[in-house]
């Protein structure tokens, strides 16, 4: 039987062909995706995240031509997570979600089994606490797990009503003894805020959760949260990290990175025959094996993890610099092909620099805007709800063929 590899190709919709801009998928005359787009808009899911980094394709490919233990495999990726964060421990998770997910149910249940077999139900503790100016949509992944959470402080920066977000006291006065963690949202505007937060909350045994999904660049935050004494961290390994947009990581404590992963390995087996590595699962301080986990439809398959150690590699062995200028050219590119654009964010290497179309108002930024996405080949670009006037070009999902497409759409 012959076979025949085709390479994936943008196609104009025809007959028969999909509804999301594209040919069948697998016609005898080559291969196209449904929902093919130019993503300017960045490294977001809904647009299918980051270009794999250089090697993640072939790591994937390699790990697929073996069979391993997946509990063993899983040791081995966290104690790359950890040496990459500074952390004791690690884990591979199905994204960042999956892993405050996880970082939840950890925080939830500790060691106790019995814990692990009720959630999201059961008895114990069951609050977490957050900033109100914390909340967002991910945190739902705390829900999930089986947590309360209990809003503290008032954002009031946010909703131009005052200066003070919240305090470290807020923290400390909402802990009590049905708190079983703190939920922390790192952005640049928090980051100063979480050591006072970390030593709040530690000075009543309360670990606490950083989501810092999105929160690289720069490279020196893969250990920043853990220095400043955060107990768990979750990131995105489909984003700027480069690796498989359904994966991320969790760095943390040794005790909580294994309880979240006896909430996501597959347990099916007989206890006398589970045997992680000490280091990464310490069997010796649970009372027996628990039964598959709140985080079990999660779990992360070997070509994943393989892709994931991949796109960590590569990215700690480039500078934030290196990255800057790669995509800093790529926006002098578009910039110079755009009359009236201007790069934003040139100068700070740990930011990404982006090419901003400004309008004269929110109302021809939409339309604009809309105009685009409905091209025969979608253009996506880069909204801000606090700016709606401006569109942005942001080059990291930009691979070479995509910016002579962006650049005659956006000259149209």
């Amino acid at each position: 039987m012959a076979v025949r590899v085709a390479s994936l190709r943008p196609s104009q919709p025809r007959p028969g062909g999909s509804a999301l801009h594209g040919a069948p998928f697998g016609e005898d005359d080559g291969m196209t995706l449904p929902g093919h787009i130019i993503n300017a808009a960045g490294t977001l899911t809904r647009l299918s995240g980051a270009p794999f980094a250089p090697g993640v394709a072939d790591a994937m490919a390699a790990a697929d031509a073996v069979s391993v233990d997946m509990v063993a495999f899983h040791a081995y990726a966290g104690a790359k997570i950890a040496a990459a964060t500074g952390a004791e421990s690690g884990l591979a998770t199905a994204g960042a979600s999956a892993g405050l997910l996880l970082a939840a149910a950890a925080c939830l249940a500790r060691d106790d089994v019995a814990r692990m077999n009720a959630l999201p139900g059961g008895r114990g503790p069951t609050e977490i606490v957050v900033a109100r100016s914390h909340r967002n949509s991910y945190d739902h992944a705390a829900r999930v797990a089986g947590a309360t959470l209990v809003e503290v402080g008032l954002p009031d920066p946010t909703a131009e009503a005052g200066r003070r977000d919240v305090e470290p006291w807020e923290v400390a006065a909402a802990l009590g003894p049905e708190t079983a963690a703190v939920y922390f949202t790192a952005t640049r505007a928090t980051y100063d805020l979480l050591p006072a937060v970390v030593d709040v909350a530690h000075a009543q045994g309360v670990p606490v959760i950083v989501d810092a999904a999105a929160e690289l660049p720069p490279a020196a935050n893969l250990r920043r949260f853990i220095s400043d004494g955060a107990d768990l961290v979750a990131f995105s390994g489909g984003k700027v990290l480069g690796g498989p947009a359904g994966t991320g990581l969790l760095a943390g404590r040794r005790d909580l990175i294994a309880s979240a992963a006896l909430q996501c390995l597959d347990l099916d087996v007989h206890p006398a025959d589970f045997a992680p590595p000490a280091g990464f699962i310490d069997m010796a301080r649970y009372a027996g094996l628990p039964r598959h986990g709140v985080g079990r439809s999660a779990k992360l398959g070997k070509h994943e993890i393989a892709g994931l150690l991949a796109a960590l590699d590569c990215f700690l062995s480039k500078t934030d610099a290196d990255r800057h200028a790669r995509w800093l050219a790529v926006c002098e590119r578009v910039a110079e092909a755009l009359e009236g654009a201007t790069i934003a964010h040139a100068v700070d290497t740990d930011r990404i620099p982006v090419v901003e179309l400004t309008f004269p108002d929110a109302a021809s930024a939409r339309a604009r805007d809309a105009d685009l996405r409905a091209r025969p080949l979608p253009v996506h670009l880069g909204t801000d709800p606090f700016r709606p006037a401006v569109l942005s070009i942001n080059p990291v999902c930009l691979r070479e063929a995509d910016i002579e497409s962006l650049l005659a759409a956006l000259s149209d």
